[in-house]
């Protein structure tokens, strides 16, 4: 049974349960250098937390009260958006890659989660709430100019950035089945990319832009972690556990982050993108979510 489906982030209580489903962005990191951002609730209520890629110097970032999520770096590493429903609002904040500086940047009158930066820095897709599904909006990193680039009758989740900026690949239910789609930055252009019986989501772009890492369920009903080539439109099962796998991150040299419930609970792994040298990363009876590569090698 997955613990979180479609989710990338433990829903706050009453706030967004069935509504989240995280954006990864890849940050730039090195497989054991660098550092993954991820949420957990290991002091018991969610924060964001900071750790080195080879699973030491963990750092509790956020250290509120509230219940802080789904966090996700800028590409120069040092600026973090997360979503937090700290003053009962679910909104998006930025803070300083050390936890400092922690600031609102939308409004609350919705609900705004899943924050992913574009390559350049300058701008931040989410999901939002405000037209009364799910649907992905783009924003200045200081929270202006704010608009809604899927505009669709479904529900549209999961933002990621291609690594030249150009498009935007998301997950959408508007054609029935949860699907991955892809569009232009300013939100024309809308395609379908898979076409499945099982539901496919949590969509991230490989640092070349030739592959898009996602989740998909099994028949089994697990899910797991599978590739999909730009070119070719094949896909393929990169994960193969029969635990369930997801919530993947791309780094700059092709390591990827991701959740894992193979140990009961949820925890942070990686791997290599062809699904080699699978390593843990988190260790704790706590679960550890929606990891992040944050800051160059």
């Amino acid at each position: 049974m997955r613990l979180f489906p479609h989710f990338r982030t433990l829903a706050p209580a009453g706030l967004i349960a069935g509504l989240v489903s995280v954006a990864v962005l890849s940050c730039g990191g090195s497989s054991d250098s660098g550092t993954i951002v991820f949420q957990t609730n290991r002091d018991g209520n969610s924060e964001v937390y900071s750790a080195s890629a080879n699973g030491s110097s963990f750092k509790n970032l956020t250290n509120d009260p509230g219940g802080d999520y789904s966090p996700s770096c800028s590409p120069d590493g040092s600026r973090i958006a997360f979503t937090s429903d700290r003053d009962g609002a679910v909104r998006i904040y930025v803070m300083k890659s050390d936890g400092s500086s922690q600031a609102a940047i939308t409004d609350g009158q919705s609900t705004d989660i899943t924050p992913a930066w574009s390559p350049e820095g300058d701008r931040i897709a989410f999901s939002s709430t405000r037209t009364g599904t799910q649907q992905i909006w783009v924003m200045r990193a200081d929270g202006s100019e704010q608009m809604n680039l899927s505009n669709s009758l479904g529900s549209d989740r999961n933002p990621s950035w291609s690594p030249d900026g150009s498009q935007i690949v998301f997950s959408s239910d508007r054609d029935g089945n949860q699907e991955l789609y892809i569009m232009n930055a300013d939100g024309s252009g809308q395609t379908r990319l898979t076409n499945n019986l099982s539901a496919d989501w949590d969509p991230v772009f490989s640092p070349d832009g030739s592959t898009i890492v996602f989740v998909s369920d099994s028949d089994t009903g697990s899910s797991e972690i599978e590739v999909l080539d730009r070119r070719t439109s094949e896909q393929k099962n990169i994960s193969s556990s029969d635990a369930n796998d997801w919530s993947p991150a791309v780094s700059s040299n092709h390591k990827i982050a991701f959740v894992t419930d193979r140990d009961a609970n949820a925890e942070v792994y990686t791997m290599n993108i062809d699904g080699s040298s699978v390593k843990r990363l988190t260790a704790n009876d706590a679960n550890d979510l929606t990891p992040d590569w944050c800051g160059k090698p």
